[in-house]
């Protein structure tokens, strides 16, 4: 959450004044767009498989070497019978005990030394206690408020994300398995009965998940932390039903991977990022993707390569491997539909009037959505967050939250500003080559605040990759958004093929969370991560290796800056910015067997007729490579005429997959290798399975 500027007086004024909401209202499961596979020009050659026990071995090998302390180190190093050092587990415990931030993420490795090492000599009695007691006496959901001894409930333990939400109830859920008749403090409740109480929620986000994917989509953070909790159910749990649908869910997880990545760095857009974005050696998946796919490089230490490598009960469809490998190809156009919209929540079996609802919700951070802001007070009366961290803000608001007109005002009002981190539905694309991937979220909540989205990337090796953004202050410091990670306004973005133009139109009223944004917006292009980089007319352009990327901005003062950070991206400069409230950015990428040489995908760029108006907010840029591209701040966006189509995507729409969204039945194929699951039936056949 953010801190809030302004004063409940001037909320109250500029609801008198009459402020406007820029709601869209979504529609109810719109049939998905047909996509048109791109098939290789000649068949391609297909990538050795490896033999994944001995990559897990090596994996555990490296980790024993290493001499690596810590929680998930210590689950493998305790597989091969060697002693973890106990001050590694001290950070984990205390976050455990003081009921911190992110102590959840301690919970699938602790549970999995309970369950499988706690005869293992190489244990401490000691250590096993602390490990026992610091779950045992965890607080696994917000409604357990009773006080436990030797614990500290810090008020700033978030619990309702995506990835929160299902470390806590897959963590609750085993707890209460490993310890059936142990009476949880917290809750006063059983094993037993946990178990109990978390098997629906389990459930329900499995489901969600795989009928309309993750949405903190394509998170090279956060998918890091999902995949854990899932591991865990896979290996532990006994209830097969969880199990099998586990499996599912990690299944799409990767291919998610597989196909959102270009030569191990996952550049996709994301649904939350920080600068992980800037380089894939930063990405909290590249030790899945080296594991999984052979790409990036090992992670020791890693929350889901940990797991994964010990992992006894989970093996990767092969088809997965073999699209992640399929690098070769001349090109590949994935479109995928993830999430969902408040609008439809009673079509997904979501009721914004139950409380229990509130924290799937919350998974979507729709926090204070004119849909959800009374079931929110609700629960912040409920669970007794008032005094928490990220809402304790709200303690100054207490005369408009208590007042069902007076918040539903604000709500409405304000729904531009205060619902930044909001993600619902999202259409994205991602086009890869085998030089380099271009990845949007299309069209997604222009004008609106935004927070730890990533719009759009263009990525041409592991550092060399560039974005836009508009900075929501000055500094990077104080929480996101911030300078780089996130918006102050999300653009219009939209993506054809291998060229994006994204507009932004700065807003300039005084938000609740933010306010006085900066007038201009800024591309990350580091100059240091590319063989070439050059500035001719209004475009900016850089190539690494056959790959070649031009960037043109609407100020034509636009330049890069000294960088205040000489460390950052390898040192030179790295930032362009351009002035103005409103500002366009085009993005168009080729390569060398399109082009030849770098000097003639320059003059083909810098011939192309290109007719902007940034006050306008319009652009008819004719590229070399797609043809006239026409798109303003509203209307429909054209490409030789013919409307690009921005909404209601499959659920997967790629060479390998065609599901319609929601996801029923998902199939993935690769020559004779295939995937095929149906969540409901229970079903999951593979042609093989990596070993």
């Amino acid at each position: 959450m953010y801190k809030l500027l302004s004063t409940t007086a001037l909320v109250l004024s500029l609801i008198i004044t009459g402020c406007s909401s820029g709601s869209d209202h979504g529609i109810n499961f719109p049939a998905s767009t047909p996509v048109e596979p791109t098939e290789p020009t000649e068949p391609v050659e297909l990538t050795p498989l490896p033999d994944y026990a001995k990559l897990q071995q090596a994996y555990i090998d490296a980790t024993v070497e290493s001499g690596r302390s810590g929680i998930y180190s210590a689950v493998l190093l305790l597989s091969q019978g060697v002693a973890p050092d106990p001050a590694g587990f001290q950070h984990g415990l205390e976050e455990m005990n003081s009921r911190d931030d992110t102590a959840d993420f301690n919970l699938p490795g602790l549970l999995n030394i309970l369950y499988k090492e706690a005869d293992n000599d190489a244990l401490s009695a000691d250590l096993h206690e602390q490990i026992r007691s610091s779950v045992v006496n965890f607080k696994y959901w917000p409604d357990e408020l009773e006080e436990v001894v030797g614990t500290t409930d810090n008020l700033n333990m978030v619990s309702w994300t995506e990835n929160h939400f299902i470390l806590f109830a897959s963590g609750g859920y085993l707890a209460g398995q490993l310890y059936p008749d142990q009476v949880f403090p917290a809750s006063g409740e059983t094993g037993r009965e946990k178990m109990v109480t978390f098997k629906p929620r389990i459930m329900r986000w499995l489901e969600l998940r795989y009928r309309s994917g993750l949405n903190e989509w394509m998170s090279n953070v956060y998918y890091n932390e999902d995949m854990p909790a899932l591991l865990a159910l896979i290996e532990l749990a006994e209830d097969q039903e969880l199990v099998e649908r586990a499996r599912m869910v990690l299944d799409l997880m990767i291919a998610d991977m597989a196909l959102n990545n270009f030569r191990g760095n996952f550049g996709a857009s994301h649904g939350r990022t920080y600068t992980h974005k800037e380089s894939g050696h930063r990405d909290s998946t590249r030790g899945a993707m080296n594991l999984l796919f052979g790409l990036n490089e090992q992670d020791i230490g890693n929350m889901t390569a940990s797991l994964l490598a010990g992992s006894e009960k989970y093996r990767m469809p092969e088809v997965l491997y073999r699209i992640a490998n399929d690098v070769e190809r001349e090109a590949m156009e994935n479109h995928q539909r993830i999430g969902i919209n408040l609008e439809d929540a009673a079509d997904w079996g979501l009721d914004p009037n139950v409380l229990e609802d509130g924290m799937t919700f919350l998974t979507m951070e729709a926090y204070t959505h004119p849909l959800m802001i009374d079931l929110f007070y609700e629960m912040l009366n409920a669970y007794e967050w008032w005094d928490y961290r990220d809402f304790a803000p709200f303690k100054e608001y207490k005369e408009v939250m208590d007042s069902p007109e007076l918040r539903a005002s604000v709500a409405a009002s304000f729904e531009w500003d205060i619902t930044r981190n909001m993600r619902p539905e999202v259409n994205l694309v991602s086009y890869r080559t085998p030089k380099y991937m271009l990845s949007t979220a299309q069209d997604w909540r222009k004008g609106y605040g935004g927070d730890q989205q990533s719009i759009w990337q263009a990525t041409l090796g592991m550092d060399a990759v560039a974005f836009t953004t508009h900075p929501a202050k000055e500094s990077e410091s104080g929480g996101t958004p911030s300078y780089w990670v996130g918006y102050g306004t999300l653009p219009r973005a939209v993506q054809v093929k291998n060229v994006v133009v994204s507009i932004y139109d700065v807003e300039t009223r005084e938000g609740i969370y933010y306010g006085k944004q900066p007038l201009y917006t800024h591309a990350y292009l580091p100059r240091a991560r590319f063989e070439e980089t050059l500035k001719e007319q209004q475009w900016f352009f850089a190539h690494q290796g056959d790959a070649y990327l031009a960037l043109w901005s609407s100020d034509p003062a636009a330049d890069w800056i000294t960088s205040t950070d000489p460390d950052r991206a390898g040192g030179g400069d790295y930032e362009i910015i351009a002035n103005g409230e409103k500002t366009i950015w085009i993005c168009e990428l080729g390569d060398a067997d399109e082009y030849g040489d770098f000097a003639a995908f320059r003059s083909a760029i810098l011939n192309a007729p290109l007719d902007a108006d940034a006050e306008a907010l319009t652009v008819n840029y004719q590229s070399p490579s797609q043809g006239s591209i026409e798109m303003a701040w509203e209307g429909p966006v054209l490409n030789n005429d013919s409307e690009v189509q921005t909404r209601n995507y499959p659920r997967y729409g790629n060479t390998y997959s065609d599901a319609p969204f929601p996801g029923e039945d998902i199939s993935f194929t690769f020559g004779d290798s295939y995937l095929r699951l149906n969540f409901e039936n229970g079903v999951r056949e593979a042609s093989a399975y990596l070993d």
